[in-house]
């Protein structure tokens, strides 16, 4: 009888469990606004899956990793992804990549959330500065120098960073936890929305001056 009772008790343990763990899974876009008429509906969380019979190599295949980018812009960097976008077999599997190229003497990855990946990054060559921001109400800054062979693991959704302060260019690999990981640059976000934030709310978040948003916003 105490047996009896015993796996009675682990079976309810069990179930609780298991629904304590169960939640909607993560979403694979800003948002979803559900609507009645399916005619206008869209696919999300994903993209429609081919017949897994017609599936091929170059379903799961990306070529050009090894070739670095033009880094001759306003942040000294450039990215090239390759996500579900590029490799269609990374479908539902919750995995991309990116090679990162930063120009020598300040090549900079502008302070970035992803909002639906944990990033990992390791140097291939020259010295980085990198760190990440931790949520309200601390806002520690955890940040580290790293060279060739390190690694550095930025945690989903902080807002994070890359530096060169080196002398030569600097390359670096990085893996996300999400098929289509998303990207928002803080400033991008703030002062290149698209219409423009009111420069009020701008000014008293930032303490600037009014003259100073509105100039900055027409730097974006």
């Amino acid at each position: 009888m105490e047996g009896f009772h015993f796996l009675q008790a682990l079976f309810i343990l069990t179930l609780a469990s298991s629904l304590a763990y169960a939640s909607d899974p993560s979403p694979l876009q800003d948002f979803c606004v559900a609507i009645n008429d399916p005619n206008d509906a869209v696919f999300v969380n994903g993209k429609v899956c081919k017949d897994a019979k017609l599936a091929t190599a170059d379903d799961f295949f990306f070529s050009g990793l090894n070739i670095g980018k033009i880094t001759s812009n306003s942040v000294g960097s450039s990215v090239t992804p390759v996500n579900v976008a590029q490799i269609s077999g990374l479908n539902t599997l919750g995995i991309s990549l990116a090679r990162i190229d930063y120009a020598a003497n300040g090549g900079l990855n502008p302070p970035h959330t992803h909002p639906r990946a944990t990033e990992i990054l390791v140097v291939l060559e020259g010295t980085l500065y990198v760190g990440f921001v931790t949520s309200n109400p601390d806002n520690r800054v955890i940040a580290k120098v790293l060279n060739k062979g390190d690694v550095f693991v930025f945690p989903v959704g902080l807002v994070h960073f890359q530096f060169n302060p080196g002398k030569s260019k600097a390359v670096a690999i990085a893996a996300l936890s999400s098929q289509d990981p998303g990207v928002i640059t803080i400033a991008n976000a703030v002062f290149g929305s698209d219409p423009s934030i009111n420069p009020d709310v701008l000014s008293k978040a930032f303490k600037l001056d009014k003259s100073m948003v509105k100039s900055l916003q027409s730097k974006f």
